[in-house]
């Protein structure tokens, strides 16, 4: 009977090490698709969602000071024909 446990502790010992050897496995294959996905995305010079909504909102502005500049343009205009 002691020989039998003794093997059952074996095998949950072997089960136990190949679990743990898995979840590194697993662990150095997450790092290392994050860094090459991370050095991907650099190489793309993609940008960053803060600096896409400040250029977003300079060029809302130039809009806005181009059309309230055609409108003193064709006020000025207006008062020249007059």
């Amino acid at each position: 009977m002691q020989t039998r446990n003794k093997i059952f502790d074996d095998i949950s010992q072997l089960m136990t090490n190949a679990m743990g050897v898995a979840q590194g496995a697993r662990d150095e294959a997450e790092t290392a698709m994050k860094s090459m996905m991370d050095r991907w995305l650099a190489d793309r010079n993609f940008v960053t969602r803060e600096e896409f909504d400040a250029v977003r909102a300079m060029a809302q502005k130039a809009r806005e000071e181009n059309d309230a500049l055609s409108a003193r343009i064709a006020a000025l205009e207006a008062k020249l024909k007059n």
